[in-house]
């Protein structure tokens, strides 16, 4: 059976104390787990789409890239972050395993080509959250720009929902066959799908208790993959506090989504 991607992390790197505390419990907590999957530490050094001006954003490029550096080096685990211009493509995979176009930037062909043209230099994986506005057939256009520069098997799409109203997402579980139709990697992004966007006036609000059930259906549809967010005391996160895992769960989930792989794939 082919490993699972899993990349789990906090959403936004707070401290290196804070990235090393997860970085070593997941380590541990998923070494039973190892033949399985290929675990990737995931954490953003800057959230440039925070609802209100005065939220956290992170620590900036510079600081961000020294930790996932020493989260690589210091737990083995490749490291994922999100990239905000095409400028800072090549910057950051000099340092990061897998490059992250976030969902509101993914029809920019700047961002896209900056971002395969960095992954082909340092061989690295691009990785796309499919935007909130598109239907998973449109994704097509994105793997065709990707592609241009890079093998299919470095291209990642990433299902984070679909608007549906107001502070609402949906997640068409049909959107995993069609993505993986164009040759790609599919992704579930199992936290930020339960999102109520601006659903706290000047946050985002969520529906953490749903976290699950839509990832087990996820793979039973077939993601390659699940992308989560996760943090010792969820409501103390400095982003995305209302759908970011317990870091102590995050263990009993992966068990539990890799029971319906094991089943779905025999």
């Amino acid at each position: 059976m082919k490993k699972m991607d899993f990349y789990i992390g906090p959403c936004v790197i707070e401290s290196e104390d804070l990235a090393k505390q997860i970085a070593e419990r997941i380590v541990k907590d998923l070494e039973p787990f190892k033949n399985e999957i290929t675990l990737h530490f995931k954490g953003s050094f800057d959230k440039a789409n925070r609802s209100s001006f005065t939220s956290y954003r992170g620590p900036g490029i510079e600081e961000g890239l020294k930790i996932l550096t020493m989260v690589n080096k210091e737990f083995g685990l490749p490291t994922l972050t999100d990239f905000h211009s095409p400028e800072q493509a090549e910057i950051v995979a000099k340092y990061v395993n897998v490059l992250q176009v976030p969902a509101f930037l993914c029809r920019q062909t700047d961002m896209i080509f900056a971002g395969a043209e960095a992954c082909k230099k340092y061989d690295r994986e691009l990785k796309i959250k499919k935007g909130q506005f598109l239907s998973p057939e449109e994704t097509k256009n994105i793997v065709d720009k990707a592609s241009h520069f890079l093998p299919k098997n470095k291209i990642l799409l990433t299902e984070r929902g679909s608007s549906f109203g107001y502070n609402n997402l949906v997640v068409d579980m049909a959107s995993f066959q069609i993505m993986k139709s164009f040759g790609v990697r599919a992704i579930h992004d199992a936290t930020h799908c339960v999102q109520r966007p601006g659903g706290l006036g000047t946050a985002t609000g969520g529906k953490r208790e749903q976290i699950l059930v839509l990832a087990k259906a996820a793979v039973a549809a077939g993601a390659d993959g699940i992308f989560m967010e996760c943090h010792p005391n969820p409501d103390k996160a400095l982003s995305d506090s209302a759908t970011a895992l317990p870091l102590d769960q995050v263990k009993s989930i992966v068990e539990k989504l890799l029971k319906i792989r094991r089943a779905v794939e025999e």
